[in-house]
């Protein structure tokens, strides 16, 4: 399935419209509502629960977003609603929550979070949930993963969906658990044809890169992570067909 069109229009909010300062911690409800009345697109990111749910949360851990400790995925969904995020009263969403908030108005991107802690094979619980989750719903909406295993996942579990890969130069140093092969095969972005990709979100500081060249002459669409200033955006839409930011707010059409 092709990446729908309205990804290449607004900018897509990381983590959705988020704004710690003010009370509106990063994937959370508040910060999805934000980012759909000022008419962003929303990038979010999903964990596994330990009763197979698809619950909105970026890290492996709790330790970072809420006053709580250990694996997101050591505790029930109905665990994790009543764990407050950091600086809020609002509880750790689900995936059904959030595409209920969103119903539809503007694009929403789903990043399905490595469960192998390795970028392997983890079994498919997640993209079991996501696919789940993602049944009846209309609006525009598209998976990727650093992890080329969930993409194939989704492939097979949600053909209809749109999927790609989240990628960047894969430096073995800032990727110790992966070996320098597994780190020259994810650069080279080797499984895009295998897993049916059909765009990538490329870090935005990597878009040099000579393979994310020969996918834009193929007219891979070319989203980027993460920008975080108008200088950046700049130099990140000389290559990146849109962009996912966070910290300031960028021009809803950048072309107007």
């Amino acid at each position: 399935m092709n990446l729908p069109a309205a990804f290449l229009g607004a900018p897509l909010a990381h983590r959705a419209l988020h704004d710690a300062a003010n009370g509106i911690p990063e994937n959370g409800l508040a910060a999805v509502r934000r980012a759909v009345q000022a008419g962003y697109g929303i990038e979010i990111d999903v964990q596994l629960s330990a009763d197979g749910q698809a619950m909105v949360f970026h890290d492996a851990t709790l330790d970072r977003m809420t006053a709580s400790t250990g694996p997101v995925r050591g505790r029930s969904a109905s665990d994790l609603a009543d764990i407050a995020l950091t600086g809020s009263a609002e509880g750790i969403p689900t995936l059904s929550q959030v595409l209920e908030a969103v119903n539809a108005a503007v694009p929403l991107l789903i990043e399905i979070k490595d469960q192998s802690d390795g970028i392997g094979e983890a079994g498919d619980r997640l993209e079991r949930a996501v696919a789940a989750a993602l049944k009846d719903y209309v609006g525009p909406v598209a998976v990727m993963s650093f992890n080329p295993y969930s993409v194939r996942a989704m492939q097979e579990l949600a053909p209809s969906v749109p999927r790609g890969l989240t990628t960047c130069a894969f430096v073995p140093s800032q990727w110790p658990t992966l070996s320098s092969e597994t780190c020259a095969s994810l650069r080279a972005i080797r499984s895009f044809d295998k897993v049916g990709a059909s765009f990538i979100s490329h870090d935005w500081q990597d878009l040099g890169s000579p393979r994310v060249a020969e996918l834009k002459l193929r007219d891979v669409p070319i989203l980027c992570w993460t920008v975080c200033s108008p200088q950046s955006e700049v130099e990140a839409r000389r290559i990146a067909d849109n962009i996912t930011f966070e910290g300031y707010l960028p021009a809803l059409d950048p072309h107007a």
